[in-house]
């Protein structure tokens, strides 16, 4: 008997032993850290339609250091991650584990990507800007922005993109394709035009997607927050009475050329609807990004009765403003005075 007992008891032991060590194992193999990030620095895995397996084995020990890959093989396999792969760009974090890794990549749960765009001029900058964060390249971004038909269906062209594409910081995952995206910057311009910012649109006679484009105008022609709104009231001044906006800045954007210092004759007769001097009303779409505080500060627009404006003779990025053309022409010729003369102190 005592025989008996004995052999159960090593029995026992032994089936213990094998069980501790199967924990053990199955510990160091999912729930033991793995993957760690030197410093202050982040990895990600980034998963493409086209990556396979052995293409995030290899990220992952490219982008931290490894304690056991071996480890991380046999988690994945035997929770199918080798066969499923979903697209998506992935944080490995400091000090994971195989099974916690494993389970993000499985989920597809991403880490989103803050991108920030503004002071954009063109839909190719903002084409480039995307194609450097985000998984699609720029060129696919660019046939987007210029896919009328895709277009349509958020009410925009071409020329009116950076209506519903406002400048701001955004989260968005790296996956993102162009419709997801269009949808999002919709969501948010929708978000932006309060019900008191559509109101004050309508009492400027001005579709939101006309404010944007006034605004642009606004903003390249000064830098000056104080300015904003009294620029605004002059050009909404000028509507008002039926005449030309001549505005440098659409003649600029007209002939794609912004490097302009002076805009000369030659350039007035331009032919091109972007032409304020040829064209009456607003172009057809902003000539730039405009920041959210200058649209804003086109629906606050000062009441004035200017429909001048010319750059102060101290040449500090103010202006001077005039009710009557005669006084618009002293303006003027004071500017011209001043900027002469700089120009023969600096030897231009």
């Amino acid at each position: 008997m005592r025989k008996v007992i004995k052999i159960s008891i090593a029995t026992i032991i032994a089936m213990c032993i094998i069980v501790g060590a199967a924990i053990l194992v199955a510990y160091n193999t999912a729930f033991k850290p793995n993957f760690f990030v030197p410093g202050t620095q982040k990895a990600y895995i980034y998963v493409y339609d086209t990556t396979t397996f052995n293409n995030v084995i290899q990220q992952l020990q490219t982008q931290c250091n490894v304690y056991n890959i071996n480890n991380f093989i046999k988690t994945a396999k035997y929770k199918g991650l080798d066969t499923t792969l979903k697209c998506g760009r992935y944080r490995v974090i400091n000090g994971t584990n195989n099974r916690a890794l494993v389970n993000r990549l499985l989920s597809g749960t991403q880490e989103p990507v803050k991108i920030t765009f503004n002071n954009l001029r063109l839909p190719q900058q903002l084409a480039a800007k995307l194609g450097q964060t985000l998984m699609l390249d720029s060129t696919q971004w660019i046939n987007a922005f210029n896919n009328t038909t895709l277009l349509q269906q958020y009410n925009v062209n071409p020329q009116t993109l950076f209506t519903i594409t406002l400048a701001n910081t955004y989260e968005v995952y790296w996956n993102i394709n162009e419709e997801e995206f269009l949808n999002r910057m919709q969501q948010y311009s929708k978000q932006f035009w309060t019900n008191k910012r559509q109101q004050l649109a309508y009492e400027a006679n001005l579709t939101p997607a006309e404010v944007i484009t006034l605004a642009s105008i606004v903003e390249e022609e000064t830098n000056k927050d104080t300015e904003k709104p009294i620029v605004a009231g002059l050009y909404i001044n000028r509507l008002k009475k039926g005449m030309m906006l001549q505005s440098d800045p659409t003649v600029k954007f007209a002939l794609q050329n912004f490097t302009l210092t002076q805009i000369l004759n030659k350039h007035l007769e331009y032919e091109s609807p972007y032409n304020t001097y040829k064209n009456y009303g607003l172009p057809p779409g902003p000539i730039k990004m405009p920041a959210l505080n200058t649209i804003d500060a086109v629906l606050n627009y000062t009441k004035h009765n200017y429909i001048y404006m010319c750059a102060k003779p101290e040449l500090n990025g103010y202006h001077n403003f005039a009710r009557t053309h005669t006084q618009h022409c002293k303006n003027a010729a004071q500017y011209h005075t001043a900027l002469r003369q700089w120009l023969k102190n600096n030897n231009k």
